[in-house]
């Protein structure tokens, strides 16, 4: 995950893989709007919901179908595609349909999953954890390059701040560069209200753009972004993503952000 056009980069899908057609229809509008931008562009979808409040929540549609829509999104449009992993099973099962394994943050300092993943050759994107300091996720990227795999990038999705909310603090993004790893921004999960007593996480979409823009400015490498055609009947996650039909005016704003940042710090070298 690189911009050579001083853009950043974009890992962007719906929380899980709810079926092809609306992998397919999300995977073929971003592609569209990316290319024009300038954008370097990853599919992300999960294939399985492994961190959920409540048992009867919706976990995925199955492995191996939602792996094969994966693989299928990847060859369709050319692009690469990062998932979710939970068990050192599921990482070497992941690896032969996606191009990143992502670690989620709540498993950022499981060192045998961290090693597995590694293993696998693909590049790793370790969420951190809620829990964690900019600082400590030296030691999870260590592990990775320690396994043999210098592929690896960190993102950031805000720290835990009371019960049932999260707060992002802007200088972990260039404290975590120092770790010589792209750094990514993720816009919506940073926004979740977790811990609701219905058992659902509640979030504040209104403040996608905002959290976006403050990124963008402070120099995060890449954005992550949930999104969706109806978010009101995502089957997870539905309260802080972005609407799919949102994303494109997004984008191209914070284009303008970046390339104006950009034209500033070359004037100051």
């Amino acid at each position: 995950m690189s911009s050579s056009c001083g853009n950043f980069f974009l890992l962007a899908g719906p929380c899980v893989v709810e079926g092809e057609k609306m992998a397919m229809e999300i995977a073929e509008h971003i592609s569209a709007i990316t290319q024009r931008l300038g954008i370097p562009y990853v599919f992300k979808g999960s294939y399985r919901k492994a961190n959920r409040s409540r048992i009867d929540s919706f976990t995925g549609i199955g492995d191996k179908e939602a792996l094969k829509i994966l693989r299928k999104v990847r060859n369709t449009f050319n692009i690469p595609v990062v998932t979710d992993v939970h068990s050192i099973e599921e990482a070497s099962l992941a690896a032969e349909y996606v191009d990143v394994l992502q670690i989620p943050a709540f498993l950022c300092r499981q060192t045998d999953l961290l090693v597995a993943a590694a293993k696998t050759g693909k590049m790793v994107n370790i969420k951190k954890g809620q829990f964690l300091s900019p600082e400590a996720m030296a030691f999870a990227v260590q592990k990775v390059r320690d396994a043999g795999n210098d592929e690896v990038a960190i993102t950031e999705r805000g720290t835990t701040f009371g019960y049932q909310d999260l707060v992002v603090d802007f200088r972990g993004i260039p404290e975590m560069r120092k770790n010589g790893c792209p750094v990514i921004m993720d816009v919506t999960h940073s926004l979740q209200k977790p811990n609701q007593t219905s058992g659902v996480t509640g979030g504040m979409p209104e403040l996608i753009e905002p959290m976006a823009r403050a990124a963008v400015a402070i120099g995060a490498d890449g954005l992550f972004i949930e999104t969706h055609q109806n978010p009101a009947v995502a089957k997870s996650d539905g309260a802080n993503m972005l609407r799919l039909d949102l994303i494109d005016g997004l984008l191209t704003r914070l284009t303008e952000i970046r390339m104006t940042i950009n034209k500033i710090n070359d004037q100051n070298k």
